[in-house]
């Protein structure tokens, strides 16, 4: 019931997600656009109720067991994509000449009375809309999709996919709603219904010609997705760790979904396994992790059609030109969200529109995706020069805290080099602009410090008020470059703007967490990890004191 209800709130998300903007013309249109088959009142109540009813569950149906039809019938992998296609531009002719309306809902006349004459064509756009629906990458739909691809569905899968589907079409039945509703109030619309129609069918024919040639994806990509914060939300339910994954890679995946904590050790990185093809190398030949010892890496997980990558990727491909004569080196793992991803020339066109020029490879049997123990799309993986796994980012946006990071680790590997400037990249990613930043503690990037003395290792006396987005320290305290050490009587305060408050902190010990008027104890263990130490809801201005036992280490404070 947590995964259905984790479905639902997921598939609300996407269906109000700037990714349904072009298909949401085609179903308000579609939903009052009746065909002159079904002229009748009864038939225009049914039909927006059909066209939703058709998309939701073809492409619940096609992202769930697409690829397994397809291997099935032995079909090229992105036959659902191009038979949607046309399907759609044969509903759009369809309005536009009524005998081939007619001969499209001819199979439905088979079907009982209720759905035959009623709609008929509304449902058959529905399925079209279906097959090439394609939202943004969310944690939930993620899930559901390498589920499908690797033959793993149970009824988890299936609780979730069910739940993802119903809350897809509640916005998405609203503007279909909401068409019939204007079709049927204004009498210009009910007088030339015939033009109506045609001028849906152009809409839908234009759509179609559009998604051929990935003209829809300049709109996804231009327009922020609001909705980020509230998928990520729902990472660890709908996609949680496997059971056998590195606890370290996990605590900095989860570190990740909360905004990051700077430079982590997350374990050696998982050597690249399963890759079908390579693009963008010598020759097209494939890459192995050892041989990029020395330099510092990113893997980056991506798939061409995910919008929230198309808005990330730009950035990684500035760091890869910008960074690549300083030691820096770029693989693209392309995972596919859906079956017609899987097919090479597809993806060598897709990056090619996208300006890609850094190694990628071909994840499609699930093999990198899956060592990584990754859930989303996109995500990214800084290794350092040994190989080591040093900052896991999810999702959108933190990019000058990436660079950052990527400047650091070059740094570590070749003492003494110059590095070009930061690169200038815009951020399409919503932020609060009221909420504090992200706070690191360690001196080589210490931002807020309040208190009194200079900030060096010894005895810290605490301020008594605090400007907001600022901290102090009391008690002893060993300041490091990238994080600081608990002491006798070690304790940090933090005034902040914000709904949760996040610290970085890794060690054995306890946290004494004040704030509100309340007092608790978080205890610590393990590799640094993040720990909720303050919940103000909604975001507002807030101090938290913390007062950590002697050697925990602590390296940021992250906020959400």
């Amino acid at each position: 019931m947590t995964l259905v209800l984790i479905g639902l709130v997921g598939g609300v998300i996407t269906g109000l997600s700037p990714c349904v903007l072009p298909v949401l013309p085609v179903v308000f249109l579609g939903g009052g656009a009746g065909s002159a088959a079904e002229p009748d009142a009864e038939s225009a109540r049914r039909r927006p109720y059909l066209v939703v009813l058709g998309l939701t569950l073809s492409f619940a149906v096609f992202t769930l067991l697409g690829s397994w039809i397809l291997a099935s019938l032995h079909l090229p992998d992105d036959a659902i994509r191009w038979a949607g296609l046309v399907l759609l531009v044969l509903v759009g002719l369809g309005l536009l000449v009524p005998p081939l309306g007619h001969l499209l809902e001819r199979p439905f006349y088979r079907f009982p009375q209720r759905l035959s004459g009623t709609g008929g064509s509304g449902f058959v756009l529905g399925i079209a809309l279906g097959a090439v629906f394609v939202p943004c990458a969310g944690p939930v739909l993620a899930a559901i999709t390498v589920a499908g691809a690797t033959d793993h569905i149970g009824l988890r899968t299936i609780g979730l996919t069910l739940g993802f589907a119903v809350g897809t079409a509640i916005p998405l039945l609203a503007f279909a709603l909401a068409g019939r509703s204007l079709t049927q109030r204004l009498g210009t619309f009910r007088r030339h219904q015939g033009a109506f129609r045609a001028v849906s069918g152009v809409v839908m024919i234009v759509l179609a010609v559009a998604l051929t040639f990935n003209l829809s994806d300049i709109i996804q990509r231009d327009i922020p997705n609001y909705t980020q914060a509230v998928g990520n939300s729902l990472e660890k339910g709908a996609a949680a760790p496997a059971a056998g994954a590195s606890v370290t890679l996990q605590a900095c995946q989860t570190a990740a979904l909360y905004g990051g904590s700077g430079i982590e050790n997350c374990g050696a990185a998982p050597a690249f396994k399963g890759i079908q093809q390579w693009f963008n190398t010598p020759g097209d030949k494939p890459v192995s992790l050892a041989s990029l010892k020395g330099k510092v890496v990113i893997v980056d997980f991506w798939a061409y059609s995910c919008i929230n990558c198309q808005r990330e990727l730009p950035h990684v491909e500035a760091w890869y030109k910008d960074y690549a004569a300083d030691g820096l080196e770029v693989v693209g793992v392309q995972t596919p969200e859906y079956a017609f991803e899987h097919v090479p020339s597809n993806v060598e066109a897709g990056a090619a529109r996208l300006g890609l020029t850094f190694p990628i490879a071909l994840d499609n049997s699930y093999g990198t995706w899956n060592a990584y123990d990754n859930q989303s799309w996109p995500a990214a993986y800084l290794i350092d020069a040994t190989g080591k796994i040093r900052h896991v980012s999810i999702g959108e946006g933190d990019y000058p805290q990436e660079e950052q990071i990527i400047r650091q680790l070059l740094l570590a590997a070749h003492p003494g080099i110059t590095l070009p400037a930061a690169t200038d990249v815009p951020d399409l990613t919503p932020d609060d602009p009221d909420q504090t930043p992200e706070t690191y503690l360690g001196a080589e990037e210490e931002q807020g410090y309040s208190g009194l003395g200079s900030y060096v290792t010894g005895q810290f006396t605490p301020l008594t008020h605090l400007d907001r987005n600022t901290f102090d320290l009391g008690g002893a305290w060993t300041i490091g470059q990238q994080s600081i050490t608990a002491g006798k009587d070690a304790g940090i305060s933090l005034a902040f703007h914000a709904a949760d408050v996040y610290l970085d902190v890794g060690g054995t010990g306890t946290l004494t967490v004040s704030t509100g008027g309340a007092t608790k104890v978080i205890r610590v263990s393990g590799p640094p990890d993040i720990y909720t130490v303050a919940t103000e809801q909604p975001a507002q201005d807030g101090t938290v004191t913390i007062r950590l036992s002697p050697g925990l280490a602590a390296y940021s404070f992250t906020f959400g």
